[in-house]
């Protein structure tokens, strides 16, 4: 919906203009393409040589935060749903559709994406949202309950994870920060894993992992996006190796985990490396892995 929309104003770069509209009560489409999407990939990579499939989707509360950006009623939303619990409702009970939709497609891997977090851990966007009116902490607590909903029932051999995103369009970026400000409330949910960007000074230092001790999921794992996507300078292996260690002040090596800091083409323009240079990352991330906790 670009002609009511808002832009994402990236640091030195600007995507389109988006938006969403609601039309009528929010359910789950199970024609939706994604489920679609997820069987073509699971017969291409699970091949029986260990491979599962992954699939990846808008966090719910990437639509709440739509709400807030527009900041127009463009969207409609308040007309549908007069009181928002019943959106949060609605959209909560789409979601565990949608979850069992992917389950029964074979998908037992699935990861919310959310760069939610992350508007809310920037200081300039919090003191915007207060000028507006609108308590940063109190979005938080409303992103844990709608998340938790969601997840409410899910399959016990079925894997849920986050990644929480700073914004990847051309290898810019959105927002800055470290996790402080929403690390309780985002450990409050009740995920497998919590995929973390901390490939550079804007995502702060590991302290907020000190809250990670309190989540509902004891055995959830903490992925550190070490590894940046956005340039194709190699990072050092035993500068990587020793930030791992530093994380383990905080949580324990074997619920540590590696990966790049996020996706090498978030949107269709990509970052700024070639295909060579991504795959140099990935080859990275896995030797890195395996000298940190071997093979199993």
């Amino acid at each position: 919906m670009p002609e009511t929309g808002y832009n994402q104003h990236f640091h030195g770069k600007a995507a389109p203009a988006y938006n969403i509209r609601v039309i009528d009560h929010i359910s789950f489409d199970s024609t939706h393409p994604f489920i679609e999407h997820f069987v073509f990939l699971k017969n291409l990579a699970e091949t029986g040589d260990g491979c599962v499939a992954k699939a990846t989707i808008p966090s719910p509360t990437m639509i709440l935060r739509q709400e807030i950006l527009a900041d127009n009623g463009s969207s409609g939303l308040a007309t549908i749903y007069p009181s928002p619990d019943d959106f949060y409702r609605d959209l909560s009970r789409t979601y565990r559709d949608a979850i069992q939709a992917f389950y029964a497609a074979g998908c037992r891997y699935l990861q919310f994406d959310d760069t939610n977090w992350a508007f809310l851990i920037d200081s300039g966007k919090r003191e915007q949202l207060r000028e507006r009116g609108i308590d940063p902490d109190e979005i938080a607590a409303i992103c844990t309950r709608i998340l938790n909903a969601s997840l409410e029932g899910k399959p016990e051999d079925m894997v849920i994870t986050t990644h929480i995103c700073r914004g990847n369009h051309a290898s810019s970026w959105l927002f800055s920060g470290g996790y402080e400000p929403v690390a309780e409330a985002l450990f409050a949910t009740r995920f497998d894993g919590f995929f973390l960007e901390y490939d550079n000074d804007r995502a702060g230092d590991f302290s907020p992992l000190r809250h990670w001790q309190n989540n509902g999921n004891p055995q959830s794992k903490i992925v550190l996006g070490l590894i940046t996507s956005k340039f194709p300078e190699p990072e050092a292996p035993e500068a990587i190796k020793a930030r791992i260690q530093e994380a383990t002040e905080y949580v324990p090596l074997e619920l540590l985990c590696l990966s790049p800091q996020c996706g090498f083409a978030s949107t269709e323009e990509g970052n700024k490396l070639t295909e060579a240079e991504q795959w140099q990352k990935i080859r990275l991330v896995c030797d890195v892995a395996t000298q940190v906790w071997g093979r199993d």
